[in-house]
């Protein structure tokens, strides 16, 4: 019986070669789509699962909030660690990283730019899983000056990563590290990416509110991190309260495995994913699939019409429902294998853009296993046989016999009007994606092209490593600035725009000269005194940084406006800042000279906040701005590196563009984009194979009114027309649906930034347009055909 359901299967689809075509692409498409999707998610869920323990390791986190202020931060500072193993035997192990290890790493002739290496303690083999491909986890980090190489890294170096056990590397200046061991590349899918770990001193402190260290400890086995988490308000009395004052203060214990998604905190030690992005990602495909589950429907339901009397013939010589049930969802099966093979080809060419898009590296094999990645294919092509095949089987299946062989349809399901609603669903999803697509690439282009409150624009800055360079910067600067292709050269202590400027807690004066017993956290910035000439800031009230001021460099500060305002100043000038008392009981006091205007240190994502701009000491001015000739960047760029080696003859400096350095904190929006933009894309051409198929069948079903029309006078136009609007009225319907779905979750995603655009109405209405355009042109393809048709022929054929 198999044999013969599949042997008739295949002499329909031989038969409807059109129709079974498009139902085998469009499914294709969406069966590729979800499966690049299921990679991608399945990618994202997997972060850091890799460590044997991960059940059991936790970041420990801060966040406070008090009258003046607040915080929600990722790192802690050095105390932390050696205190909660302490305090709590809960606790098997605590270990702590620093993001300050890295710069130019150098053997003998040769030099490498490794900024991604990590200072830590030397638990962190204990705590987490980094295989070694030389060396001993246990020995590897004891002791100061000992590095830990990956793979990579120490290929780069030695050539063979075997000759690196014992070699001494020095940094740009001149600490010698013995390498003490060898590991694998850090997996992709981590949330710490490094490719050296270095020992970091035993005696290594800070104060208590450095926020300087990353802290993570190891539970016991069977201990109950949530009543762990309990004991931390006594933690906070103990330690912190003294330093913070009356906050209402929380230490969180996050789970290593939710860090990647669920984490957006301030100061991550490197970028995370988003749990919300994750499921617009997984939906999107899904809906395309269901898209193309509604193509497969709507065809074989119109078609059913052909097949009337097969169901009739077959019933009145002793056929039973289950009979033909079976047969069609042969049918079905038959189809969808046939797609999956059409998805699998479809897949595997996409992948690579697809990678590119995603900035991933996914293969087609789920984890890399054949036989798994077989079973859920072959499961999920089950599962959508039955599920888009079910409907149409029961309802051919269920033709009255005396009304089939009429050619009646009788009571049945599956008519026009059903069609036309999974039409209107269709496009509505359609319509959705559109109009989020081109949402999200205004908003991008908004934040691209935003004031930001300075002159971004052929700004470029670049790292000075050696200390001794940092003292020449007046002199760097002033031979950079003989060549006209530099308009103008200043220095500070961090490249803005990359999202990690740095808060510090401030006792600031009121409005009424009091200083007040609690601080307020504040975003602080090193710049000197030509810093503000470099970067077009205007100065609003006061004055500048004067150059090589001891007065200035022991205690004066420009602020910005968001902080005058927040403090409601009437006059800002001469009031004072006081930071808190350091360990011998020492305070500095500062005193605000200069107001300037407001300007983004950060992204788009983050409003600007109150900021205090200190005059740089040499020890500070690390970071090189420099704004050139914008018709010869390649030039000034010849000269910058000329000149920066006769400071530094090892020197290779790395140039970042500020505009550059902006766009790369939208990338993860960026790429949102494009995704939403290629499946929209994918949603509109299996809509559209759908809505021909459907123009298709009922020109077939209406050639002989469209033959009587044209003789008794009917134009090419009007059949076109009559055609058309029967299918213009489903789009019409799904805009009116589609457009406030896609209003709220646009609304939504935009809350994502501080600084937004606005939901304008035309962006709707285009979309709107683009969906009835694309529903005309594929409508009337197939009309213009059926109505140039000779109707003669037309009414002579039976």
């Amino acid at each position: 019986m198999l044999f013969n359901y599949l042997k008739i299967s295949l002499r329909n689809i031989r038969k409807q070669r059109l129709f079974s075509g498009l139902n085998i692409l469009g499914l294709g498409i969406g069966i590729a789509a979800v499966w690049l999707m299921v990679l991608y998610v399945a990618d994202e869920l997997s972060y850091d699962r890799f460590h044997a323990k991960a059940d059991r390791i936790f970041r420990v986190t801060q966040q406070a909030q008090w009258a003046t202020g607040s915080f929600k931060l990722a790192p802690t500072s050095a105390p932390f660690a050696p205190a909660l193993q302490n305090e709590y035997p809960e606790i098997e192990k605590t270990v702590r990283i620093s993001v300050e290890g890295g710069g130019k790493i150098r053997f003998q002739e040769k030099q490498v730019d490794a900024y991604d290496i990590y200072f830590t303690d030397p638990s962190v083999f204990d705590v987490f899983s980094y295989p070694f491909l030389h060396g001993n986890p246990a020995t590897a980090l004891i002791g100061p000056q000992k590095i830990v190489l990956t793979n990579t890294l120490a290929t780069k170096l030695f050539g063979d990563a075997s000759r690196a056990m014992g070699q001494t590397v020095f940094f740009s200046n001149n600490f010698p590290n013995t390498v003490t061991g060898v590991i694998e590349d850090t997996p992709v899918n981590s949330h710490l990416h490094f490719s050296a770990l270095r020992s970091l001193p035993p005696d290594y402190t800070s104060g208590w509110q450095a926020g300087d260290i990353y802290t993570y400890i190891l539970l016991k086995e069977g201990a109950d991190a949530a009543k762990l988490e309990a004991k931390f308000p006594a933690f906070y009395a103990k330690y912190l309260q003294k330093e913070i004052g009356d906050a209402d203060y929380h230490m969180d214990l996050q789970p290593l495995t939710d860090i990647h998604l669920h984490s957006q905190l301030d100061y991550e030690i490197s970028p995370n994913g988003n749990i919300n992005t994750v499921y617009i990602f997984s939906a999107i495909p899904l809906l395309i699939l269901v898209i193309a589950c509604i193509n497969y429907v709507n065809l074989y339901t119109a078609r059913s019409l052909k097949r009337i009397r097969e169901v009739g013939v077959r019933k009145a010589i002793g056929s039973q429902r289950f009979q033909l049930v079976g047969q069609f969802l042969t049918e079905s099966f038959l189809m969808t294998l046939l797609a999956g093979l059409a998805g699998f080809l479809l897949a595997k060419a996409a992948l690579p853009f697809f990678n590119q898009l995603a900035e991933k590296t996914l293969t087609l094999h789920y984890r890399n296993d054949d036989l798994l990645t077989l079973g859920i294919a072959a499961a999920f092509l089950l599962v959508i046989g039955l599920l888009s095949g079910m409907y149409p089987a029961l309802m051919l299946s269920g033709y009255r016999p005396v009304m089939a062989l009429k050619g009646q349809l009788g009571n049945q399901p599956g008519g026009a009007g059903f069609r036309q609603s999974l039409v209107v669903f269709q496009f509505a999803a359609t319509v959705v994606m559109i109009a989020c697509a081109g949402i999200v690439y205004r908003q991008i282009s908004y934040v691209n092209h935003k004031d930001l409150g300075f002159n971004k624009n052929q700004v470029l800055t670049f790292h000075i490593d050696k200390n001794d360079v940092r003292t020449q910067v007046g002199a760097l600067k002033e031979k950079l600035e003989q060549n006209p292709v530099v308009e103008s050269a200043a220095a500070a202590s961090n490249p803005i725009g990359n999202n990690s400027i740095g808060s510090t807690a401030l006792f600031v004066e009121t409005n009424t000269g009091e200083m007040p017993a609690t601080t307020q956290m504040t975003q602080r910035f090193m710049a000197d005194a030509d810093y503000l000439r470099t970067m077009e800031i205007k100065l609003l009230q006061g004055r500048d940084f004067i150059a090589n001021s001891s007065a200035d460099l022991a205690g004066s500060v420009l602020v910005n406006e968001a902080l005058v305002k927040k403090q409601g100043w009437q006059s800002p000038l001469g009031k004072r800042m006081r930071y808190p008392a350091d360990g011998e009981g020492k305070v500095k006091e500062l005193t605000v000279v200069g107001v300037t205007s407001d300007f983004h240190t950060y992204s788009l994502q983050h409003k600007i906040e109150p900021l205090v701009i200190q005059l740089a000491p040499p020890s500070e001015q690390d970071n090189v701005y420099v704004r050139i000739n914008a018709a010869k960047t390649t030039e000034a760029l010849a000269h910058i590196g000329r000149v920066y080696k006769t400071f530094d003859a090892e020197a290779r400096p790395e140039f970042q563009f500020l505009d550059e350095n902006f766009a790369k904190q939208y990338q993860s929006e960026q790429r949102q984009g494009n995704i939403l933009l290629a499946f929209a894309v994918l949603a509109i051409v299996i809509a559209c194979l759908g809505l021909f198929g459907l123009a298709a069948f009922a020109a077939e079903a209406r050639t002989k009114e469209i033959g009587v029309r044209k003789v008794l006078g009917a134009s090419v136009q009007d059949v076109v027309l009559m055609l058309s609007r029967d299918f213009v009225k489903p789009v019409l319907v799904a805009i009116a649906i589609g457009t406030p779905i896609a209003a709220y979750a646009m609304h939504k995603w935009l809350q994502n930034f501080e600084y937004r655009e606005t939901l304008s109405w035309w962006i709707f209405a285009l979309a709107g347009l683009i969906a009835i355009a694309i529903a005309l042109l594929t409508v009337s393809s197939q009309a213009l055909k059926s109505a140039l048709t000779n109707p003669v022929k037309v009414l002579k054929a039976e």
